[in-house]
């Protein structure tokens, strides 16, 4: 009786210790997922409405060089009212004009190629370094990474210097007759895919070497005991255990690369015909800011397909995994 007295204080005691954990733990996990959304709410959806609501408005002769669209300051009833007048019609205009669908098009293949080159280039190279000895991949993981420690613009800069006519890579060809007259490759689509291949490799190769390194190398071996050879092993081991790595090394290429101003302006030369350099000359040029407001948020919604199909991807690996 007296055991069962002492019994029923203990385990009150023991569920009170238990509540007040568990409370810290609910905040601190709460905090978790508050912290991010909150950072997507006032750096992607507050500066995505300020566009958007800049795409909605006509361009004037002012400082900024648009109407106002949605002013709140005239209260509730004001908003319901503009809301009555928003015109799409710089929307409209954009499907008018072919400059802007063809530089869509060309700058959706130049990131499709530029991305297929750098996976092809940075496969092997992921490959390489989860396979070699693990005292030796902190510094193969250093030496990829080391690019980002130089100026971005910088190396693009350093690129025009091998690449224009008298530059290195010419002379050191011309030295060894392999050719008899410079090569035209500055202020050309291969000058772009070259400079896209160098600046963004480390995009490709880390998430690469993440799934790679993860991979258990004792299938590879089974596979080979069998009777498998190597290429087969890979095509049906390594690389369907690496698609994680190759989706998200494309994605991280593919976007940014759709967008790249920097390297079609500096080694493509004013006749590239891509969308962000188009972006660049509405804004600045022609001081268009409702047109190339609406310019960016349909290519917004272009680059989001992409990412919907790599989570749609994702979640069908994830349920075949269970």
């Amino acid at each position: 009786m007296a055991g069962a007295t002492l019994s029923a204080p203990t385990t009150a005691n023991g569920a009170a210790a238990a509540q007040a954990t568990q409370q810290p733990t609910s905040f601190t996990g709460k905090l978790v997922i508050i912290i991010p959304y909150t950072f997507l709410l006032v750096f992607f959806l507050v500066p995505f409405f300020i566009v958007f609501k800049i795409s909605l408005s006509q361009v004037a002769i002012a400082m900024p060089p648009y109407t106002p669209a949605l002013d709140f300051s005239g209260g509730i009833s004001g908003v319901f009212s503009q809301l009555k007048e928003l015109s799409f019609d710089n929307y409209v205009f954009l499907t008018e004009d072919p400059l802007y669908f063809n530089a869509y098009v060309t700058s959706v293949i130049v990131a499709g190629i530029s991305t297929l080159l750098t996976l092809l280039v940075g496969y092997p190279i992921a490959y390489g370094m989860s396979r070699a000895p693990a005292t030796l991949r902190p510094t193969l993981l250093m030496l990829v990474i080391l690019p980002f420690w130089t100026s971005f613009l910088i190396r693009v800069y350093a690129w025009i210097g091998i690449l224009k006519p008298e530059g290195l890579l010419n002379q050191l060809l011309l030295s060894t007759g392999i050719i008899s007259e410079p090569l035209i490759i500055l202020n050309t689509y291969t000058a772009i895919f070259i400079g896209i291949v160098y600046s963004y490799l480390p995009f490709m190769v880390l998430p690469l070497y993440s799934a790679l390194e993860k991979m258990d190398y004792s299938l590879i071996e089974a596979a080979q005991d069998l009777g498998c050879p190597p290429i087969t092993a890979f095509w049906k081991i390594t690389f369907p255990l690496s698609l994680p790595g190759v989706l998200a090394g494309c994605l991280l290429v593919f976007i940014p690369a759709v967008g790249e101003f920097v390297i079609p302006d500096l080694l493509g030369g004013s006749q590239t015909l891509m969308i962000g350099r188009t972006l660049w000359n509405e804004f600045n040029a022609n001081r268009d800011w409702p047109v190339s407001s609406a310019v960016a948020v349909l290519l917004l919604l272009v680059l989001i397909i992409p990412i919907v199909i790599f989570q749609h991807a994702q979640a069908r690996a994830q349920e075949q995994g269970r």
